[in-house]
Order: structure tokens, then sequence, then C-alpha cells
């Protein structure tokens, strides 16, 4: 079987590569991604002589692009990642989330309606139900209530993939994941940001009073459960995948600062973002029933291992945190 990832050079993307190349040696990957600040080949260096892993760069907006594509490769299943999916950067210019989020998102619907695939999996996030009050969570059919630019263009794009589903009949799914974690996540994230600032000595900037609360899931299980849904879940459906770990953002960063072995003092609020949710919450009960997908790693151990991979990879955190980061580092934490 042929899959076409897209957003594959990305943190999430890049980890469902390796996984997924690892436990399916006769399927093959074609990855497109546009390489811009968050992408990054580093990511995939281990699979870069895989003989069923082809890269090609490109942009999921452009449409003759992205049909050629489909006319050469044929995929049987489009598992989508391809976003613009910090909340931060779609505040400080929310352009690129919508042109990316729905224009990219509708250009490769259009391409995978026409060229006949079997299944396209619409990976999206738990931001678009936006925040929850306890003790509440989020099954499928929760309203949706996006407070930023980039969840409001995620939860339109989900619509669109439903939309070809029903009007089409495009075998789409789409799957809403809550904040993943582990090796090889661009910096600007929560908690590799937390982490390579704790290494630095500096500042671990936290939102207002820090009581946000976020379900964290491993990456690598968010990898297991695509895999689940690419082969087994039902078209025009919707599934979450959470972690089953609802932390308080100060308590996530004091557990990093506790096996860094970092004063708490280093803790420095900061004040808040513009409509930044409260709460998270979603019920997975439903992918656990149907798919037989549970998460399988806890967040302490999830944690030491993120640690540890960030610990004993300096040269890539010094790369990525270079230059144009440091830009919108400055943008969005120094003025407050």
């Amino acid at each position: 079987m042929k899959l076409l990832v897209t957003g594959g050079a990305g943190f999430i993307g890049s980890n469902f590569i390796r996984y997924y190349l690892c436990r399916h040696a006769a399927d093959s990957i074609v990855n497109l991604d546009l390489l811009t600040y968050a992408g990054n080949l580093e990511n995939l260096a281990e699979v870069e002589k895989h003989p069923g892993y082809r890269f090609v760069k490109g942009d999921i907006c452009d449409g003759p692009q992205v049909a050629g594509l489909f006319e050469k490769e044929r995929p049987a299943v489009v598992v989508h990642f391809a976003a613009e999916s910090h909340v931060d950067r779609s505040i400080l210019a929310p352009s690129p989330a919508f042109e990316t989020n729905l224009r990219g998102t509708f250009t490769l619907l259009e391409a995978a309606r026409q060229y006949g695939v079997e299944r396209f999996v619409h990976v999206s996030t738990d931001e678009v139900y936006g925040s929850i009050e306890p003790p509440q969570e989020a099954d499928e059919n929760y309203p949706l209530k996006p407070s930023s630019p980039y969840s409001a263009a995620k939860a339109g794009s989900d619509m669109l993939a439903l939309s070809f589903f029903t009007t089409y009949g495009l075998p789409a799914v789409v799957t809403r994941a809550s904040n993943n974690y582990g090796p090889f996540q661009f910096p600007e994230k929560f908690l590799p940001l937390m982490i390579t600032n704790a290494f630095e000595d500096q500042p671990l900037p936290i939102y207002g009073d820090g009581r946000q609360v976020r379900d964290w899931l491993w990456v690598e299980d968010h990898c297991a459960a695509l895999e689940a849904v690419a082969g087994r879940g039902r078209p025009g459906e919707i599934y979450n995948i959470g972690g089953n770990c609802a932390l308080e953002n100060r308590e996530a960063v004091g557990q990093v600062l506790r096996v860094t072995g970092k004063p708490q003092s280093l803790l420095r609020p900061v004040a808040d973002r513009p409509g930044h949710d409260r709460r998270y919450a979603l019920s997975s009960r439903k992918i656990e029933r149907e798919l037989g997908w549970s998460p399988g790693v806890q967040f302490p151990e999830g944690l030491a291992r993120t640690i540890d991979w960030y610990r004993s990879h300096p040269e890539w955190v010094r790369r990525v945190k270079d230059g144009a980061y440091r830009e919108y580092y400055r943008r969005n934490y120094e003025d407050r």
C-alpha cells in the first residue's frame, strides 16, 4: 500500500513516518512538505534511504502540483498533517493559518476525490472544542467553539473533510488529538520550550497564572492511533485521541524542572495570550471501543524520555533555535 503523508517533516508527521515504516516494511510513503520553519528533514534521517520512502518538496495549496503528485503516485491512503499549527503564531499573523489549513486541505480533498483514494485521514486537534468546563469531557459530538485563528481554521478544515464524505462519498476520517509531546518537537511548543530553556538556565515563560489544563499524549501513542484509523476507521467518522493525562501547565513545568534538576525560580509568569482556552478535555472512548486503541505511555515516563532526547541532541536544538526562531521568541515573549 502507498501512503501520501503531508507535512511529514514536522513533529508528528516525521514520528508517524518512522513509526509506520518500521511496522509496514512492504508499504511505501511519499512525504509532501514545503519545509517551512517547523519542517526539518533531519527528523527523517533514519528513513531517508529506506526503499519505501520518498520526499517531495511542495505546497499543499498548489493545485497543479498536488494533482500531478496524485496522478503520478496514486496513493491509496492520505494522512494529512500539514498545517500552520501554532496558536501564538496564528495570533501574531492569522493569514497563513487560513491559507494552509483551509485552502490546502481543500486542494488535497479535491485531488483525493478525483483520483479515488481509499482513505483520507484528516489530522486535527482538540482545540476545535474550545475551553471546556469541568467535569465535562468532549466526545465527538461535542459542539465546536474554537477560540484562536488556528483552531478556527482547523475546525473549518474538519468540516470540509466531512462534507466531502457526505457530498461526494470520499472516505474521509477526522481525528482530534490532545497535546502531543516527544522527540523532534519544534521548541516553540510548550514542553520543548520549557525543556530547552531549562537546559540553558533561561526563564520558563508561562502564560497568566499557569492554571490552564491540558491533556498530554505521547507522540508514538498518537501514531499508533492514526495507524488504526488509517486501516480500520469508519469513513465519515470523527475519532478523539487523548492521553488520559490532564495537568495544569504549572504542574507540567514543575515536573520539567524536577527532572532536569533546575530550580523552580526559573518559572516566569508572563501576560496571558488573547483568547487563551482554560481547559481541554477529551473522551477517547469511541476509538478505544471501536479500534481497540488506548494510550500506552504515561506522562512521567514520556517526559523523562523526551528530556533525555533533547539532552542528547544539542546540535539539533541549536540549529532549530537559531535565526528566525529567536525573532519569533522575542516578539511573543520578551515584550510581555
